[in-house]
């Protein structure tokens, strides 16, 4: 233990701040379920829409959205997800970006 008049080193605090207004900053796309599409179209929509979709993962979107009301189908850069974002608010289901 350092005697009481040995200088100790005080660490410094670097602080990090974001206003998450850049284009790089990471969004998500969330679709919410409308019952007003088939399972069928969904997956039509989201292998069109979302790139590397595959039906089977599609399917499993739609089933969540069915059953839980919503899902996150993309995650990645705000500007791709904004455009993704638009592609499926087009073609009827409800949608946003986080």
């Amino acid at each position: 233990m350092p005697s009481p008049s040995t200088p100790v080193a005080t660490p410094g605090t670097i602080e990090h701040t974001s206003t998450g207004s850049s284009n790089e900053t990471e969004a998500r796309v969330v679709v919410y379920n409308c019952d007003c599409h088939t399972y069928q179209q969904v997956i039509h929509i989201f292998c069109t829409t979302i790139p590397g979709m595959t039906p089977a993962k599609a399917f499993e979107l739609a089933y969540k959205i069915d059953h839980e009301g919503q899902a996150v189908v993309f995650t990645g850069e705000w500007k791709e997800a904004e455009a993704i974002a638009k592609k499926i608010a087009e073609a009827g289901l409800r949608v946003a970006v986080q």
